[in-house]
């Protein structure tokens, strides 16, 4: 079940990541030709450093942890009666570790997709701004 949850996790970020990615890049083709004011850029500005941010957070979520104390890392190290071995008197830790990893996860894709919101209504915002400094 663990597993599982990663395994959702890092889709969903992967998702996430290349929306914030379209959205820098969409954002800085339209933005870069047109006549923006003072309080546009500065509000598009912070939208701007709250996605790179978001993104940030989403790249450290699919960061591989080679840290070898549980796991894959940890049997590379192994010999094949020591893996045999390992498995079996360490399945509790090795639950643990995973489940600790999904919550790490977890942590950040929330925390990437708050910044995503607070950046894309900064965008909105400084889009009005910039229409109502036209008109």
């Amino acid at each position: 079940e663990v597993k599982a949850e990663i395994a959702r996790t890092d889709t969903k970020t992967a998702l996430l990541l290349a929306f914030v990615g379209a959205v820098l890049a969409g954002t800085w083709t339209v933005a870069r030709d047109l006549p923006l004011t003072v309080p546009a850029v500065v509000v598009g500005s912070l939208g701007l450093a709250l996605l790179v941010g978001a993104a940030g957070l989403l790249l450290r979520s699919v960061r591989p942890n080679l840290s070898g104390r549980h796991g894959f890392p940890l049997w590379a190290t192994l010999t094949a009666d020591a893996i045999g071995a390992a498995a079996t008197r360490d399945l509790a830790a090795d639950i643990a570790g995973l489940s600790r990893l999904a919550v790490a996860k977890f942590t950040c894709l929330r925390r990437a997709v708050d910044l995503t919101l607070a950046g894309g209504a900064l965008l909105i915002l400084a889009a009005l701004l910039t229409a109502g400094g036209a008109a």
